[in-house]
């Protein structure tokens, strides 16, 4: 059964507030109610149904239950799952317990208390460090010049936070132009709405540069909520610092490696444990003979540092510092050693005895970004070369890995050829898209070490894809095993794509239980540009005309008509012209709340699986506003009835049916 629950709450702030014992009485309760709704359970019963949870049920009204969940979830339509009941529950236990005062009798084996989120502690070594890394790297930035330098002994980093105006820019600062500064609100003062929007566009702009925000709300920021927002801090400066670590960067880490095989390991690695093996590299080098596995425990006594600078920058080094007996002194003259260097560090001495992983890591981090101790003569370098340059491999590589990241799977996924391979977070993510379709009691949890067990997680992956009208031609599950990329990425686009899809469709109830088809899609973006007067249209999702992103901005403004800033659209001739419009078009959506992952490439380049993804999403959020949160004159038929009218066939086969025999890799 922890397997079960282990895959059901996979998102790791949810999993700490409960026991396993709290977890099945809470599975229990959520499966009781949705039986009774016939195997669903929206948003709008849960404040009735919730009331036969002792405390939530006792201590707040109906009403009162309602009122915060409307908070949470303006569509009342919507489903809902076993970790959004949480969140629910976790929100109303809040209040709830508060009215019980001291007696604790009154309350369940499974209530925690009142300030749940209030016993979370921050670091302040860490908040420290990062300020310092702000205030170093963005002292300069025209808008938040005026409240740079943060001081480290104050919280006045979470309250300049609060904005978003912050965050956005260091998402820039970890992967530059990911956010088209055009579309945040800089405003001295922001009203709640501009507050919102800046919340919003940093939350999906993070998710695109591949943190974790599953347990993160727009809320948490207004709130001021620290160790959420420290810890994004920290995940976006982690990206920015590790952004080197790759051989598309940094070709010369191929000297890591001894042949091509080994070159293909090392590009499926994560950075970190790039960083490692550059780490371990270098202290063969230096005689070191202890392997270091972590940014913690390996390099508390400092030893391993010593002898990496030595090694990296042996005019700077101090030989107390190997024969020095106390760590903190060593790591006292470590830091000494890297000030001489003129490297970046922002921990302390005692950062480094306590073993603090991400600090550490910062470190090292920066050391290789100031001196790698690579050769730019290596042979292999050349080998690099004869790699196929696959760009549209890459990208759709990117955007599918993104996608999955941000469903909260359990393992974060650093290359899907690499990590799918067992089939285990493929079972994880057809469960969260179509729950209860896995069967675990034949799936293996990793670690796997024989390989007909990851054929059998493989090959339900396919048998569960064929259930779902996947065109799985010649696919089978030892395909995916062995890390083929043309029918990975093809599963991958199919998956995504029946998401989306199953999104719509539940939204769009008065479909009467239609599928929702690409068909559906592109006539409802056509009528709402056409209703909003406008002569721009899209013949299919692989319109050439498209590239110049005044169709996306015309439907931007049509479901929100002070979205579009139209003094900053250019008219889309050149290829300049085009990538800035492309680059507004995703942060605007991304602003509204459209959780999309493609880059201002898949528009100028007319990427027909990225172009259908992004109208959807723009679908999808506009079907989730209120009738009264809609642009006047929009009607709810207007808005999304066509699946009635519209055959079920879709316009464009080749857009939707990933057939590998016609498409090869997509």
């Amino acid at each position: 059964m922890s397997g079960y629950f282990g895959v059901l709450v996979s998102d790791p702030w949810l999993q700490n507030q409960f026991t396993q014992v709290e977890l099945r009485s809470l599975k229990t309760h959520f499966m009781s109610m949705k039986r009774e709704g016939g195997g669903r359970l929206t948003v709008g019963e849960l404040a009735s149904k919730m009331s036969r949870l002792k405390v939530v049920g006792e201590n707040l009204t109906e009403e009162e239950r309602a009122s915060f969940i409307q908070d949470l979830y303006r569509n009342v339509d919507e489903d809902v799952d076993f970790e959004s009941f949480l969140r629910v529950y976790l929100t109303l236990q809040a209040p709830a317990s508060a009215r019980t005062g001291s007696n604790a009798k009154n309350s369940s084996a499974f209530l925690k208390a009142a300030t749940t989120t209030l016993l979370h502690t921050i670091s302040e070594s860490e908040k420290a460090s990062y300020v310092k890394h702000i205030n170093n790297y963005l002292e300069q930035d025209d808008f938040l010049k005026r409240y740079l330098p943060i001081d480290t002994s104050t919280n006045d980093l979470f309250e300049i936070a609060k904005d978003g105006v912050l965050l956005c820019k260091l998402i820039n600062l970890a992967v530059p132009g990911t956010i088209d500064e055009r579309a945040i609100n800089t405003k001295r003062v922001l009203n709640p709405w501009e507050r919102n929007e800046n919340h919003t566009l940093c939350l999906n702009s993070a998710k695109a540069i591949g943190c974790t925000v599953v347990n993160i709300g727009t809320q948490d920021f207004i709130e001021g909520r620290r160790h959420l927002m420290l810890g994004l801090i920290s995940q976006i400066i982690k990206i920015q610092l590790l952004a080197d670590l790759n051989l598309k960067k940094t070709p010369q880490l191929v000297e890591l490696v001894e042949d091509s095989k080994e070159v293909e390991e090392l590009m499926s690695l994560s950075p970190e444990k790039i960083l490692l093996r550059w780490m371990n590299f270098q202290l063969k080098k230096a005689g070191y003979k202890k392997i270091v596995t972590n940014f913690s425990s390996d390099v508390k006594d400092g030893e391993a540092y010593a002898h990496l600078l030595n090694v990296l920058a042996p005019e700077h080094s101090n030989p107390s510092a190997l024969s020095a007996k106390d760590p903190l002194e060593r790591a006292k003259l470590v830091l000494e050693h890297a000030d001489r260097m003129g490297c970046k560090r922002y921990l302390t001495a005692k950062d480094i005895v306590e073993g603090s992983p991400n600090l550490n890591l910062a470190f090292v981090a920066h050391i290789f970004q100031h001196r790698n101790g690579l050769s730019t003569k290596t042979k292999q370098i050349s080998f690099l070369e004869t790699l196929p340059d696959d760009t549209q491999v890459t990208r759709e590589e990117r955007a599918f890995r993104l996608w999955m990241n941000s469903l909260g799977n359990s393992t974060y996924i650093n290359n899907v050829f690499e990590d799918l391979r067992d089939g285990w977070l493929l079972l994880e993510t057809l469960e969260k898209v179509s729950p209860g379709i896995v069967n675990w009691k034949i799936a293996n949890k990793p670690p796997i070490k024989m390989p007909f067990r990851k054929v059998e997680n493989c090959n339900q992956v396919v048998k569960i894809g064929k259930q779902l009208k996947f065109s799985l031609v010649n696919i089978a599950g030892n395909d995916i095993v062995q890390g083929s990329k043309k029918l990975i990425l093809a599963y991958l686009w199919q998956l995504m794509r029946y998401s989306i899809l199953q999104l719509l469709k539940n939204l769009r109830f008065h479909s009467h239980g239609k599928e929702i088809t690409d068909a559906d899609i592109l006539e409802w973006a056509n009528t709402k540009v056409s209703n909003s007067r406008s002569q721009s249209r899209m013949d299919s999702f692989k319109d050439k005309s498209l590239s110049n992103g005044l169709f996306f901005l015309e439907l931007l403004s049509s479901v929100q008509p002070r979205a579009v800033n139209w003094s900053l659209v250019t008219k889309g001739v050149t290829d300049e012209e085009k990538k800035m419009n492309a680059t507004y078009i995703i942060s605007i959506a991304r602003k509204l709340g459209c959780s999309i992952f493609l880059l201002p490439e898949d528009i100028t380049e007319v990427n027909q699986k990225m172009i259908l993804t992004l109208t959807a999403s723009i679908m999808y959020w506009f079907l989730k506003q209120p009738l009264e949160d809609r642009p006047s004159g929009i009607s709810d038929s207007e808005s999304g009835s066509q699946s009635e009218t519209i055959s079920n066939s879709t316009i464009d086969d080749s857009a939707s049916e990933s057939s590998i025999e016609e498409n090869g890799t997509m």
